[in-house]
C-alpha cells in the first residue's frame, strides 16, 4: 500500500499524555498554530485500525514531526516502569525518514541539556531543542525549529497561549471530561488555538 500524501504543514507531536504535562502540551499547539503549522496527535486518529498502524501512517502522512523526550523518569503507578511510547514512535520516524527525507523532517525536545546522550546515546550528534520545561521555553524552541521571517514573539505567543489556556475549562466541560488529550479536547483546542492565531495575525497587520 503507497503511502499517505504529505500534508506540508503538519506536525506530529509525539508527548506524553499525562496531567503533569499539559501546560507544555497547550504550549506545543498553540505555538504550532502560531507558526503556521498544524498539530497532530496519534489520539485524535479516527478509524479502527490496530493503533500502531494508525501511528506509522500519521508520521507518513506528516511532513514535520516533534519528539518530546524531556518526561524519562518511571511512571511511579505500580508496576513501575519506565516510558517507551515516545522512543517508539521516535524509532518509527527516523526509519521513515532515512527511506524518504524528502517527506520527513524531525525534532528532539528536552527540558534538561545533556540528559539525552546518557537516555539514548545512539542519537549522539542529534541537537535536542531544550524547553527547560517552561511554557515559555516551548515557545522559544519552536521559533527556533522552525525559523521563519515573520514568526511572531514569544511574548506575542504568551498572550495567545494565555487566551487559549483561558478556554481550556470551558472546552473540557463541554466535552464531559477531564482528559485535555481526548480526540474531541483536542480538536477543538486546535480550532481555539487557530482562531487565536488568525487573531494575533490580523491585529499585527
Amino acid at each position: 500500500m503507497p503511502p499517505p500524501p504529505v500534508n506540508p504543514k503538519a506536525i506530529f507531536l509525539n508527548i506524553p499524555y499525562d496531567k503533569e504535562f499539559e501546560k507544555l502540551y497547550l504550549a506545543y499547539v498553540v505555538g504550532i498554530y502560531q507558526l503556521g503549522l498544524v498539530p497532530y496527535l496519534s489520539s485524535g486518529i479516527a478509524g479502527g485500525e490496530r493503533r500502531l498502524d494508525r501511528i506509522i501512517s500519521l508520521i507518513q502522512g506528516c511532513r514535520y514531526s516533534i519528539h518530546d523526550l524531556s518526561r524519562v523518569e518511571l511512571n511511579i503507578a505500580p508496576p513501575s516502569t519506565p516510558r517507551f511510547n515516545m522512543p517508539l514512535e521516535l524509532g518509527l520516524t527516523i526509519a521513515w525518514a532515512k527511506l524518504r527525507p524528502s517527506r520527513h523532517s524531525w525534532f528532539l525536545s528536552e527540558s534538561e541539556p545533556r540528559r539525552l546522550h546518557k537516555s539514548m546515546s545512539d542519537l549522539d550528534g542529534t541537537d535536542p531543542y531544550i524547553h527547560s520545561g517552561t511554557v515559555e521555553g516551548v515557545l522559544s524552541e519552536l521559533r527556533n525549529a522552525f525559523v521563519r521571517n515573520d514568526a511572531p514573539t514569544v511574548r506575542t505567543m504568551m498572550v495567545d497561549y494565555r487566551m487559549v489556556e483561558s478556554d481550556v475549562e470551558k472546552i473540557l466541560n463541554d466535552a464531559g471530561t477531564q482528559n485535555l488529550y481526548a480526540p474531541s479536547v483536542f480538536r477543538e483546542l486546535c480550532f481555539v488555538a487557530w482562531k487565536a492565531a488568525e487573531f494575533m495575525s490580523g491585529a499585527g497587520s
